[in-house]
């Protein structure tokens, strides 16, 4: 029997399970579970009728496993991979059943594409990337390890996104075709801001054109 384990309880997580559920139902015995890192007391605790396992005790069980990491915090996501021995447990992308994704495109293990994702064609994304409900990435778009999107992001074309980069509910960011647009690795997009030029590694920026408030 396969074991599939969304590695995070909290309220993405609770998003993620029913995305992985559909996206895995086949013919073949499955057990679904959340998990916790160790340090949490899950007791006999259930959420939302699947069992809270402890990631040690995940990692126990015998036969395929398979995973993948619903917690926003991009240091955590990173810090829980690592922990993962690569002969013991599988990353896997999540495609929600409304997702698209065209040519040619390069995706990297344990990404989550929530409902109403686009990628469009010559993407290139790392690992355990988040694409949250209503977000885009368009062409030629290069996208770093462990960058999360919030809802309604929209990412033109030729843009290069930094590892750890997060950018929040409703941010644009301009088509770097003609002018070249970097976001700096730790950057955070302010929600709803409209981002025209790079943004320096570590740098804070909000509003209409974005400007930077401070270093994260």
């Amino acid at each position: 029997m396969k074991t599939i384990g969304v590695i995070g309880a909290g309220g993405f997580g609770r998003e993620v399970m029913p995305l992985v559920r559909k996206m895995m139902n086949d013919q073949e015995e499955k057990d679904f579970v959340f998990i916790v890192e160790d340090e949490y007391d899950t007791g006999t605790q259930t959420i939302n009728e699947y069992n809270v396992i402890k990631l040690s005790d995940f990692l126990k069980i015998k036969g395929e496993k398979y995973y993948c990491i619903a917690i926003g915090d991009s240091k955590i996501r990173e810090r829980i991979s690592t922990k993962i021995p690569e002969n013991m447990a599988t990353p896997i992308s999540v495609f929600s059943e409304t997702h698209i994704s065209l040519d040619q495109n390069m995706i990297g293990p344990g990404a989550i594409f929530s409902n109403f994702t686009h990628v469009t064609s010559n993407a290139k994304i790392g690992k355990h990337f988040h694409c949250n409900i209503y977000s885009y990435v368009a062409h030629d778009v290069v996208i770093g390890d462990y960058v999360t999107f919030g809802p309604g992001v929209k990412c033109n074309g030729h843009v290069v996104v930094e590892d750890h980069v997060y950018i929040g509910t409703g941010a644009i960011i301009k088509d770097g075709t003609h002018s070249p647009i970097t976001i700096g690795q730790g950057a955070i997009i302010g929600m709803g801001a409209v981002v025209t030029k790079s943004v320096a590694p570590g740098e804070i920026v909000v509003g209409n054109p974005a400007r930077p408030i401070k270093k994260n």
